[in-house]
């Protein structure tokens, strides 16, 4: 299993327990509640 490093980025979703981390490769990581960390898949461009 990969060592990742995290950064969280702060949005106001934090509040509804939506959370949204930044790796040292500059990938998105969405986690909600809970729930383990996932990649963030751009669904744009």
């Amino acid at each position: 299993m990969p060592l990742y490093n995290f950064r969280e980025v702060w949005t106001p979703l934090r509040l509804l327990g939506i959370r949204f981390f930044q790796d040292d490769e500059q990938r998105w990581w969405l986690k909600i509640g809970s729930r383990t960390r996932r990649p963030l898949r751009r669904f744009w461009g």
